[in-house]
């Protein structure tokens, strides 16, 4: 059956300071521009903001546009600064002056433009600028135990030790550091401030009941933009979820920079960085060789620069992908698909991946370049596959690799393009096999994993009432 539900979006939350300054930066710099450029841009965006940068220090600024209806894209600039110089692709290298100074994007032949402010400082005496806590984030059973540990970072940017003060909600911590959980399940915190109370750094923990062989699995794609605050309210779902983090894709826009994972995704879904299994996107991939995405990620994206890896987590064995390299029968990701399914004596299987093999979506729709590896997890007899791209959530009743109704056999795929970017709300003629459509909601995919069977279960944001669950065994 379809359905779609719609509300009016609630309150967009309070965000990280640097997250506000680049959306009033924007908002000032292009109120009184007329609408100009490529297809339909409307606005120019200079990202970061604000820099206060060492004379002679270099920071990356990079650009771009976005439509009447708040969907990025790329556009060509012509970058100019003061105070130092810009390269062609934004560059700025800081000159000898202390100040206040300007890094300038106009779009190339038009009219729109946006300024980031720069502050040039003289550099003294390097001081002690920021408390670091590790990690960042943990998961523990009632009664676990964790170590955490603090360090200072100067303002050169070097570690320094530094003596701290442990405080914690939700158990108990040592004056060194060793947090144990209490009994009571829930998301809690580690705080580590500096002995003189200036500076603090705080950790995340998950305290969660076992749950007899069973295993969270919650996530969604699309989901950092500086300018918004709704992955802000995705990723307060996942404070109070505990269990494993997936992403499907195109963790932050609109270029995965390393500056944007810094500024846009790290302060919301990066605080659940430790316990997060990412996949790239397309967005990801327009800084050369997804950089960002994988210099942020480091070892939890797998092999670098590969993009697709496998693990197993309890009668689960979980395969993430990678659809912004071949997928074509006979290339190196299917064949290594192909190996690693073989190897596996799990009897239930998961992959997931950004650009989904079917979709209702009129965006982008159904990627048929996915087929091959369908068809690898179905011969494999594989039980679900997640994807994101669309900004929508859609479920479809288990299928072949061809989109034929299969429920002996078939794959079910959830499409969860909900993670805070932006809404396609695109419903065209639903597919054969699509059982659930919604285009306006922001929220995550919570499943449920156990031996043998699975649950679902979409969760809205603070706000907003679609939700979606179901049960299912595995073949």
């Amino acid at each position: 059956m379809h359905y779609r539900h719609t509300r009016a979006r609630g309150p967009v939350p309070l965000r990280h300071l640097t997250r506000v300054a680049l959306v009033l930066a924007a908002a000032c710099t292009t109120r009184d521009q007329p609408l100009s450029g490529p297809a339909g841009v409307s606005q120019i965006i200079v990202t970061p903001a604000h820099m206060t940068l060492a004379a002679g220090a270099t920071q990356q600024f990079t650009a771009y546009g976005r439509n009447a209806a708040g969907d990025s894209m790329a556009v060509p600039v012509d970058f100019s600064a003061t105070g130092g110089v810009v390269t062609v692709d934004g560059l700025f290298t800081a000159g000898a002056a202390a100040g206040d100074y300007q890094v300038m994007a106009q779009e190339r032949g038009g009219a729109l433009a946006d300024t980031a402010s720069v502050t040039i400082t003289v550099a003294g005496p390097p001081t002690l600028a920021q408390v670091v806590v590790r990690p960042t984030a943990a998961t523990l059973a009632p009664g676990a135990t964790r170590q955490f540990t603090a360090y200072g970072r100067l303002s050169n940017g070097d570690s320094v030790a530094v003596g701290v003060t442990y405080t914690a909600t939700g158990g108990t911590i040592t004056p060194t550091g060793l947090y144990t959980a209490g009994q009571t399940t829930g998301t809690y915190r580690v705080i580590a401030a500096d002995t003189a109370g200036a500076r603090a750094d705080t950790a995340s923990v998950v305290i969660a009941s076992s749950t007899g062989g069973e295993l969270v699995f919650v996530g969604a794609g699309d989901i950092s933009d500086c300018g918004n605050d709704n992955d802000e309210a995705t990723a307060a779902l996942l404070d109070g979820i505990a269990g494993t983090v997936f992403t499907t894709g195109d963790n932050v826009y609109s270029s995965g920079t390393a500056a944007q994972f810094a500024e846009c995704y790290d302060p919301t879904w990066g605080r659940h960085k430790a316990r997060t299994k990412p996949a790239p996107g397309n967005h990801d991939y327009n800084t050369s060789g997804a950089t960002g995405y994988y210099g942020y990620f480091g070892d939890l994206a797998g092999p670098a620069g590969v993009g697709y890896y496998s693990f197993d987590q309890g009668n689960w064995h979980i395969v993430s992908l990678n659809s912004e390299v071949s997928m074509s029968a006979g290339s190196t990701q299917e064949t290594w698909l192909r190996v690693d399914l073989a190897a596996t004596s799990k009897p239930c299987i998961l992959a997931y991946w950004h650009k989904p093999r079917f979709s209702s979506g009129t965006k982008h729709g159904s990627l048929a370049a996915a087929q091959p590896l369908w068809q690898a997890l179905y011969d494999a007899h594989a039980d679900i596959i997640l994807g994101g791209h669309e900004h929508n959530y859609e479920r479809f009743a288990a299928q072949t690799p061809t989109g034929g109704a299969d429920p002996t056999n078939g794959i079910r795929e959830f499409i969860v393009g909900t993670g805070g970017e932006s809404h396609y709300n695109d419903e065209g003629t639903p597919l054969p096999n699509s059982e659930v459509f919604n285009g306006t909601t922001f929220g995550v995919l919570k499943l449920t994993l156990g031996a043998g069977t699975y649950t679902w279960e979409f969760v809205p944001v603070a706000g907003q009432s679609f939700t979606d669950s179901g049960s299912g065994t595995c073949h």
